[in-house]
C-alpha cells in the first residue's frame, strides 16, 4: 500500500498513488558527459574486494537485452549529466540540513561504479537521529542519506550486468564516502551493490528497501548462519557464512574479521523447523528478516505493540504474535511456546529490549548444548550469559566485498522480479530534497510509525 502526502502550508492530505509503469522502447544513444567526469583520477591502492570473487555465485549468462528490458524498468528519455547538482547539506549538529544549489558533480573513482540520478529518496530514523545526537556524522559539512532509486546515468567502466538508463535500488552502507550518500540528485554507486527494479513495483517503493534488506540478510545469513542457497531454484540465493569463510587471508576488514568468520560455529547454524524471534518485528528489517526466514523453512516469532502493529502483523509469515506492552509476559510467553528452546534472536530497537530477548532464549553452562544467538541491531546487553553469543551485523561487508554484495543484489531482483517478499507500506511526499527536511520532522514528531516515508523528485 502507498499513501501520497502533498504539502501546502504544512497541511497534510493523504490519498492512494498507483504503482508506477514504465514501459519503454529500447533504442541507444550518445551521453553527453562534462568534462569533469573524464578527468584522469590518480593511481589507487589495490583494495581488498578487488580481487573477490564468490565460490558459489557463478556469473550467469543474462538473455538478450530486449528480454531483460521486459522485466527490468528502463528509461529512454534524457540522461545527459549536468555540469553541477543540488545537494543537502548538513552544516553543524542539531541544525536542518541546508539545500546548496550548484554543488559540484560526484566524481567516478573505481571501474566498478556508476552515476545513479535519484528519482525517490527513502528516509531513515538515523537520518534526523543521527544529526540531533551527534553520532553517524563523519565530517562536516555532510551529506547523508541511505537509500535511494533512480536512473543509471553513468555506466561502470568495467563489464557489468547494469547499462545507463536501468532503473535501479542504490544502497549506500558506505557512508564515511559522500558521493555514496542519497541527498543530492547525482550519486556514486558501486554497480554490484546496485539492483535492477522490476516493472511490477515503484520506484518509491523500491526505495524503502536497500539497506533494510542488507541489514537483514546480513543478520540472518552471517549472525544466524542461515543458509540461503537451501531454497528451491525458484528462490536460491548465497550461502553468504561460506562465501565469507572462503575468502583469502586480509580479505575481510578487521573489525569484522572475528564476527564472519567465528561468529557462529556451523554446527549451530539453523535447521528448517527452528524457531527465530524478532523484538520490534514491525520494523522494516524486522518485517524482511522474518519473510526471508520463512522461506527457509523457520517458524517466526514476531514480539511487537499489537494495538498499533497487530493488525499488519496478523496474516503474514509470522507464527507467533506477541504484544510487548508487558516484557516479562512476553518473555514468558515465548518461552513456554518454544519449551525454552529457542536459539534464535534479532531485537531492532535496543539494549533494553535485547536483554527481554535474550530471557527468551535457551541458555546454559553445558558445553555439550548448542549456544543461542542473538543480534542487536540498535546494541547489545552489557551482561554476558553463558551459552548465548552476541552479534552486531558486519553491515561493511555489502560494499567492502563484491561477491556479497552482488550476491545479495542478484538474490534480491529474483525475489522481487517473482514476488517473493512484501514490501514495505509507504507514505510519498512529493517535493525531492526541499521536502527531505519537512519528512524528517514528521519523523521526529512521532508521526510514522509501521511503514517507510519516501521522498519523490
Amino acid at each position: 500500500m502507498e499513501t501520497l502526502v502533498e504539502s501546502s502550508t504544512l497541511q497534510w492530505e493523504l490519498h492512494d498513488e498507483p504503482l508506477e509503469e514504465r514501459i519503454m522502447s529500447i533504442f541507444s544513444e550518445q551521453w553527453a558527459l562534462p568534462p569533469s567526469l573524464h578527468e584522469k583520477e590518480p593511481p589507487r591502492k589495490r583494495r581488498r574486494s578487488d580481487s573477490v570473487q564468490s565460490p558459489l555465485i557463478a556469473p550467469q549468462h543474462e538473455p538478450k537485452r530486449v528480454k531483460i528490458e521486459k522485466i527490468f524498468q528502463h528509461s529512454t528519455g534524457q540522461l545527459a549529466l549536468p555540469e553541477t547538482q543540488r545537494v543537502l547539506l548538513l552544516h553543524a549538529m542539531k541544525e536542518k540540513y541546508r539545500l546548496e544549489e550548484k554543488y559540484e558533480m560526484p566524481k567516478i573513482l573505481h571501474p566498478e561504479e556508476i552515476i545513479v540520478r535519484t528519482d525517490a529518496i527513502g528516509l531513515n530514523p538515523i537520518d534526523w537521529k543521527a544529526p540531533d545526537f551527534g553520532f553517524g556524522i563523519p565530517q562536516l559539512p555532510c551529506i547523508s542519506g541511505r537509500d535511494f532509486a533512480g536512473t543509471v546515468v553513468l555506466d561502470a567502466k568495467k563489464a557489468s550486468r547494469i547499462n545507463t538508463g536501468d532503473v535501479v535500488i542504490g544502497i549506500s552502507t558506505d557512508y564515511r564516502d559522500l558521493r555514496k550518500s542519497a541527498f543530492q540528485e547525482y550519486v556514486v554507486v558501486n554497480e554490484f551493490n546496485s539492483c535492477r527494479i522490476p516493472k511490477n513495483i515503484s520506484q518509491t517503493k523500491a526505495a524503502s528497501l536497500g539497506v533494510a534488506f542488507v541489514a537483514a540478510a546480513l543478520s540472518l545469513g552471517i549472525c544466524c548462519g542461515v543458509d540461503f542457497s537451501s531454497l528451491m531454484e525458484k528462490n536460491k540465493g548465497p550461502d553468504l557464512l561460506q562465501i565469507v569463510r572462503s575468502l583469502s587471508d586480509g580479505v575481510l576488514p578487521k573489525d569484522i574479521a572475528a564476527e564472519c568468520l567465528s561468529g557462529i560455529n556451523s554446527s549451530e547454524r539453523p535447521k528448517r523447523g527452528d524457531w527465530i524471534a524478532f523484538w520490534g518485528g514491525s520494523s522494516t528489517t524486522a518485517i524482511i528478516a522474518a519473510q526471508l526466514a520463512k522461506l527457509c523453512g523457520l517458524k517466526v516469532i514476531s514480539i511487537v505493540d499489537v494495538e498499533k502493529h497487530g493488525s499488519k502483523q496478523f496474516g503474514r509469515v509470522v507464527d507467533l504474535l506477541v504484544d510487548s506492552h508487558n516484557p516479562e509476559r512476553a518473555i514468558n510467553i515465548v518461552r513456554s511456546v518454544t519449551g525454552g528452546k529457542l536459539r534464535f534472536g534479532i531485537d531492532t530497537i535496543g539494549k533494553i529490549t535485547a536483554s527481554s530477548l535474550s530471557e527468551t532464549l535457551q541458555t546454559t553452562s553445558d558445553d555439550t548444548i548448542t549456544r543461542s544467538h542473538l543480534i542487536g541491531l540498535s546494541g547489545v546487553p552489557k551482561e554476558n550469559k553463558e551459552g548465548l553469543a552476541y552479534h552486531t551485523v558486519p553491515i561493511k561487508l555489502f560494499h567492502e566485498v563484491q561477491s556479497v554484495g552482488e550476491s545479495l543484489m542478484v538474490w534480491l531482483e529474483k525475489l522481487l522480479k517473482d514476488s517473493e517478499i512484501s514490501l514495505p507500506d509507504t507514505l510519498v511526499l512529493p517535493g525531492g530534497l526541499g521536502a527531505i527536511n519537512d519528512g524528517l520532522d514528521m519523523m521526529r514528531r512521532g508521526e510514522i510509525s509501521g511503514k517507510r516515508l519516501v521522498i519523490k523528485s
